[in-house]
């Protein structure tokens, strides 16, 4: 990091609305808080983003620029896990929140792969100034130049308006992916003067950012925009049904007592963010992205994978025990009963929890009772989800890779497992930064070195194939041949086949 900034600045680089300059790090250029975005807030909230006004001098982008607010916190207040945890110096979350970052090995005509990062939190928390998604490592391992954004999230990003304030609110529900949209467009428009190859684009992301990508593959505007695609634990099958978007708009209207768009736009934010994060239901999914019929006019891949993608590669996969990271503080994690497993497998397979059940016996004879409950959410949940989404998508041309993790992390004593977001610092090869997550020993960076030479040869060629990498073939819904990520990784063909005829046939 540049502590003397004043010596260690970059030359300017012009973008499309003025000149901007970074900070050296070694064998880098890097370029933190660029906006990319004018602030949405006034009457431009929960409008579609504007390009930000020009610019004659050079402008610092030398330090992040806020996240968005987060689900129910006013601005200014932050949260953390260990799936996620803030950068140290990443500043108050605010409004205006349209920035985004990158690093890049020069700044000349080398048509670098570029590979732009979508985080995860759903669509209610996180920013791309997470510490697990510092670029450096990845861009110096690549020669490839590493993109991460910040933008609208909960009812900032995804408030559907069009039936309460009409027309011109009709995408309201949806800015916060616009947001990605504008970051893309700049992406296309700038990243070669930052040694970037436009035509070259791949998206990744984890969890939301995951469902993220999935949804920009079924937008009309972000067509053409990348041209690779990664899903990390995150398969976006569908949007938010319009209707049910309206209805969460009107209570939340009644909720506020604001009946126009002038009198919502001076609610104060934290009132805002406080309220709608009061609603009733759960407010991971009050706030999302909706098939509203105009930023986005199908599901990506219900009840087939959108054909806007149809030339767009793939990588999709989860983790073997995604679920733990999220149950790990129910206060009798460890203390399931067979009761609590149960009832875990039957939400997972409605009408079919004890078969389930017994098949997770067999598939994981080790595991307590309070284990098997998470392999079954696991299992209905985003594992079944990710073969849905490779099923359909692999009937189209493009190719699809399905990958499996099953390393364990030795923290926590072991009971994470192989949970949600541990793949994030050894796709970015931050295994060093992650130690608290990944834990000691040479293993951690075994694994990154495997995943992250994978998903930068697929950033550069569209295929993940590399030199020490065991062979990983197409996936199709015959063979399902699937990278399983471990100390020795192999590929199997239809892992876990009893759990997932069961889980697909509920």
């Amino acid at each position: 990091m540049a502590n003397d900034l004043a010596a260690a600045h970059t030359p300017p680089v012009s973008t499309r609305n003025g000149p901007v300059v970074g900070y050296e790090d070694p064998g880098l250029k890097v370029f933190k808080g660029l906006r990319y975005g004018a602030a949405p807030t006034g009457l431009a909230r929960f409008k579609p983003p504007s390009p930000p006004g020009p610019w004659k001098e050079p402008l610092p982008a030398v330090a992040y620029g806020a996240p968005a607010i987060q689900s129910g916190l006013a601005p200014g207040e932050r949260r953390t896990s260990p799936g996620d945890p803030p950068a140290p110096d990443e500043p108050a979350s605010s409004e205006d929140c349209l920035f985004l970052n990158l690093w890049t090995p020069g700044l000349d005509e080398a048509k670098r792969p570029v590979m732009v990062w979508l985080h995860g939190g759903g669509f209610a928390n996180g920013s791309g100034g997470a510490a697990m998604y510092d670029g450096g490592a990845l861009a110096r391992k690549g020669d490839a130049v590493i993109v991460t954004v910040n933008h609208r999230l909960n009812v900032f990003g995804y408030l559907h308006l069009g039936e309460a304030f009409g027309p011109d609110y009709a995408s309201s529900g949806m800015a916060g992916m616009l947001d990605l949209v504008l970051a893309l467009e700049w992406v296309r428009d700038n990243i070669a003067a930052f040694g970037g190859d436009p035509a070259n684009v791949t998206l990744f992301g984890e969890s939301g950012g995951g469902w993220k990508v999935s949804l920009l593959m079924a937008m009309p505007a972000a067509k053409g925009l990348f041209h690779k695609a990664i899903i990390q634990s995150g398969p976006g099958l569908r949007a938010k049904p319009r209707a049910d978007a309206a209805a969460t708009a009107r209570v939340l209207l009644q909720a506020l007592d604001v009946s126009t768009p002038e009198a919502l736009a001076a609610v104060p934010a934290e009132v805002l963010s406080r309220t709608s994060a009061a609603l009733p239901g759960d407010v991971m999914r009050l706030f999302a992205p909706v098939l509203d019929g105009a930023a986005l006019t199908r599901d990506p891949f219900d009840p087939d994978a959108t054909p806007l993608a149809a030339d767009i590669p793939l990588i999709i996969g989860t983790n073997k025990d995604e679920s733990t990271l999220f149950m790990f503080t129910h206060p009798r994690f460890g203390a399931f009963t067979e009761e609590d497993a149960l009832k875990h497998a039957e939400a997972a397979a409605p009408g079919r929890g004890v078969q389930l059940l017994a098949a997770l016996r067999r598939a994981f004879p080790d595991y307590s009772e309070t284990h098997l409950a998470t392999a079954a959410a696991t299992a209905g949940g985003m594992w079944k989800g990710s073969i849905t989404l490779a099923e359909r998508k692999a009937a189209q041309d493009a190719g699809v890779w399905m990958y499996l993790l099953t390393w364990e992390t030795p923290v926590a004593r072991g009971r994470l497992r192989s949970p949600h977001a541990i793949e994030i610092p050894l796709v970015f090869d931050n295994v060093e930064v992650a130690r608290n997550f990944v834990g000691r020993g040479e293993d951690p960076q075994r694994l990154a070195d495997q995943m992250s030479s994978a998903w930068l040869a697929f950033a550069r060629t569209g295929d993940p194939n590399v030199a020490g990498l065991t062979p990983w073939p197409r996936y199709d819904a015959n063979r399902r041949a699937t990278l399983v990520f471990d100390i020795e990784s192999r590929v199997i063909a239809d892992p876990y086949s009893e759990l997932r005829q069961i889980v697909q046939a509920s």
